[in-house]
């Protein structure tokens, strides 16, 4: 069944690279009904055997990034016609040293995305003006992350970077025996609808310091880095509690906190000329 590689996909599978390899068919299905039919090139990341790469080519043209040599070898045999016809782009790389966007104009990317690599990868695409919506299979963990609500435990930094510039839905389940080998956890399908890409570097850097120990106060993680007298003052204007902790506020205050605190460093930066 896979040319050089042998038949069984556990032993194919290397764990350097978190390979689990998506065979259910039901599940594949799922994946192109829930991709919304605009006609945009897709991206996918780690295409693996290829399973999904098969079904993605019924939907539109591909570029794949794959790591792992083998199985790049093995694309290339398995897809003759495809490469060959320009339907689909094989680039054997590691993602991660891509300094660049993935695609030189606007796309969509679609992926079972290994786990290891998930958060940096969704983070990387919300900061890709091409990149227009993500439907990727992630660890339902990460899921949760991205498409959590105000008051909800989950509910971060990564719910709020991502919900800043898009719409989050987590679609649905996938259970562990979906793949072979089978990982030790659920997954899940995250749909992410862009409206427009993350820009502030100085946003995400005032998250870390808010979000840094989420069961102390939001105040007293912002003081490690503001002063407390210009905390306290904010916090009332905006009717922050003093005891609010950083999971529940609404997407909309961490904005409007952020911009008070950027507003104050700036006079006290006029104030000290």
């Amino acid at each position: 069944m896979y040319k050089g590689l042998g038949s069984n996909a556990a032993k194919i599978a290397d764990k350097k690279f978190g390979q689990n390899f998506l065979k259910d068919s039901s599940i594949l299905n799922k994946i192109i009904e829930a991709m919304p039919k605009d006609g945009l090139p897709i991206v996918e990341i780690g295409p693996g055997l290829g399973d999904l790469t098969r079904q993605l080519l019924s939907v539109g043209q591909v570029r794949a990034y794959e790591v792992d040599k083998r199985l790049c070898q093995y694309l290339k045999d398995e897809f003759k016609e495809p490469l060959n016809s320009g339907n689909l782009e094989l680039v054997c790389k590691d993602i991660l040293k891509q300094k660049s966007s993935l695609f030189e104009q606007e796309y969509a990317l679609v992926a079972n995305l290994p786990y290891y690599i998930a958060t940096k990868i969704i983070l990387n695409a919300l900061r890709d003006s091409n990149c227009k919506r993500l439907l990727v299979m992630v660890q339902k963990e990460v899921a949760l992350k991205f498409s959590a609500k105000s008051k909800d435990k989950n509910f971060g930094s990564l719910a709020i970077l991502a919900q800043s510039v898009a719409n989050v839905e987590l679609l649905f389940d996938v259970p562990p025996e979906a793949f072979e080998p089978q990982p030790k956890v659920t997954s899940a399908i995250l749909y992410i609808e862009k409206l427009s890409s993350l820009e502030d570097l100085a946003f995400e850097e005032f998250l870390k310091v808010a979000i840094k120990q989420p069961r102390k106060t939001l105040i007293k993680n912002l003081s490690t880095k503001y002063d407390k007298n210009i905390l306290s003052s904010i916090f009332k204007k905006l009717n922050i509690k003093s005891t609010a902790r950083a999971h529940e506020l609404e997407l909309s205050v961490y904005h409007h906190l952020y911009q008070e605190l950027k507003k104050d460093t700036i006079d006290e930066h006029r104030k000290s000329k």
